[in-house]
């Protein structure tokens, strides 16, 4: 027979969620929390999972959203449990992840009287959350129709702003009080907000006038429609479109290894290049090249398209078009010339000269990290769903062809703490295989990411294992201090064999090009539990390669 809470507020929750199509709940165990997880286990059409640390079900739940686009609850105990969250909520407020964060409390005036496992709960995410809500105690007056219509607010509200929201919930003992029927609550009235977008006509004058026009596409999930109507922008030289690796577009036209291009930029090279008109896309960019370069070009014009988002990156921003780019850019075809522009010719000419330098580098270096990018971006099944860690592993990624896979990678604080958690979430609810190419520190750090049993076999996970925060000996400035090889670069001599026998993974180690060439395809074949391949490059000189790399480009 099933067990449900008899606490109102999370049978009202419970039912609200199951209206909007919330079903997929991470519950990290605890006793203030019992009655959601009690509740939502019973209840057959909720996919609940086990995530003991809460930092790292977080970050599954970012995982979670990212995959199936659809918001995920997260729920844990109350006390230094909920700040736990915060890592994640921070990335999923910056990278626009719908998480509905549910975090259980003592009752309110419990607050600051040294009762156990109590802190200021109420407003806890407020600094980066698109809502902060706390229900009533079921025994307070008007609780239930209160309730009612705070958590259907909240999740509305995390539909429309698609990012964190919080509901605090005090619950008062027992907890642990059960019923086998729960009473009837009403159908919801959806009551979501959709804005019109109507295009400006001075926007359509300000292209026309245009004669250096340049797309900037930051990080962003896959869009074909976009990919195509980028491509009818571009496809008569009219403008120039540069993106990353993590803007998921392709197409030959397109500009897609930044760094390769302007790393070596000079004052005279920023002013040649700087645009008129530049359009921003998206969200965050890795490249910190492209951003010193658009800031030093002071274009005359520049338009930021995001439906949350318009940050002032470049110092220059002109037009907020607070609205989907494909809309956007759907009612700017319709009306704008697209004329052939000099412009895109003087970048082709760069891309030209600078793809030519970057094979004939390639084609010498020894193996290294740089080496096993290269070798990594042509061997990865064209079904597997990408996610690259921060720090080392996104820059090296952008100079290399990963295009062609969807890509994802945290760069909404761009921490390493929960890069194999999201990913793990992501692999838990997708039906097609996730890859992991992580550092080892990024690896390490995040390593209760791999503490629960829904990661599904056809999971790989490739550790490249350079003895240190690399990083630190690529980006100016750590390399002059005296505590750089234990305090800011953590040089070790660990490696993940053990930790991939005690989570269920199989595990290779491989030391020189040869070998990850012969293992990789094996590697990718299926198999009845995930693996995890360590390239061990701890024993060379990857900085030094790297900027031999940009020293060579110039």
């Amino acid at each position: 027979m099933k067990q449900f809470s008899s606490k109102r507020s999370i049978q009202i929750l419970a039912h609200l969620l199951k209206e909007y199509g919330i079903f997929n709940i991470v519950i990290s165990p605890g006793s203030r929390n019992a009655p959601l997880a009690i509740h939502f286990s019973e209840t057959d059409e909720f996919n609940c999972y086990s995530i003991v640390d809460e930092r790292s079900a977080g970050f599954v739940g970012i995982g979670m959203a990212k995959s199936e686009k659809m918001p995920v609850a997260i729920t844990c105990t109350s006390g230094s449990a909920a700040a736990n969250y915060y890592p994640s909520i921070t990335e999923a407020f910056y990278q626009n992840v719908p998480l509905l964060v549910l975090t259980a409390d003592r009752p309110s005036d419990y607050t600051d009287i040294f009762d156990g496992q109590t802190i200021r709960q109420k407003d806890l995410f407020q600094q980066h959350s698109y809502g902060d809500f706390q229900l009533l105690e079921d025994e307070k007056e008007n609780a239930d129709e209160e309730n009612f219509d705070l958590i259907k607010k909240a999740i509305e509200l995390c539909f429309e702003k698609q990012g964190p929201v919080h509901i605090n919930i005090p619950l008062a003992e027992p907890l642990y009080e059960l019923v086998s029927e729960v009473p009837h609550y009403p159908k919801v009235e959806k009551t979501f907000h959709h804005k019109k977008y109507e295009l400006p006509s001075q926007l359509i004058a300000e292209w026309n006038l245009a004669k250096r026009i340049l797309i900037l596409v930051g990080t962003r999930d896959y869009s074909e429609k976009l990919e195509m109507q980028l491509f009818q922008l571009v496809k008569n030289h009219s403008a120039v479109i540069l993106t990353e690796v993590n803007s998921n577009l392709k197409n030959d036209k397109f500009f897609s290894h930044i760094d390769r291009y302007i790393f070596n930029f000079s004052d005279e090279d920023c002013k040649n290049y700087a645009p008129d008109l530049l359009i921003t896309v998206g969200q965050n960019v890795v490249s910190k090249k492209v951003k010193q370069f658009l800031r030093k070009a002071h274009p005359k014009n520049h338009w930021h398209i995001d439906e949350v988002w318009q940050p002032d990156t470049y110092f220059s921003l002109t037009e907020k078009i607070e609205t989907q780019p494909e809309i956007f850019f759907g009612k700017l075809l319709n009306f704008i010339k697209l004329e052939p522009q000099s412009y895109f010719n003087l970048w082709d000419v760069l891309r030209d000269k600078k793809d030519l330098k970057h094979l004939e580098y390639c084609q010498n270096v020894v193996f290294s990290d740089f080496k096993f990018f290269e070798i990594l971006s042509e061997k990865i099944p064209n079904n597997y769903h990408v996610h690259i860690s921060n720090s080392s592993a996104i820059r090296y990624a952008q100079l290399f062809s990963y295009q062609q896979y969807r890509i994802h990678s945290n760069r909404g604080t761009s921490g390493i703490d929960g890069c194999t958690s999201t990913a793990m979430g992501y692999a838990m609810r997708n039906t097609q295989p996730t890859l992991l190419v992580t550092g080892e520190v990024s690896f390490f750090y995040d390593i209760n990411g791999l503490w629960n049993q829904y990661i599904p076999p056809y999971t790989r996970i490739i550790i490249f294992n350079n003895g240190g925060g690399d990083i630190f000996k690529i980006i100016p400035g750590p390399g002059t201090a005296n505590a750089l090889d234990e305090f800011i670069l953590t040089k070790h001599h660990k490696n993940a064999e053990l930790l991939a026998k005690n989570f269920g993974f199989s595990y290779t180690r491989v030391e020189d090009e040869d070998t990850l060439v012969r293992v990789l395809d094996n590697f990718f074949s299926p198999d009845a539990q995930p693996k995890i391949l360590e390239v061990d490059t701890a024993e060379i000189e990857n900085a030094e390669i790297l900027k031999g790399y940009f020293e060579f480009m110039k």
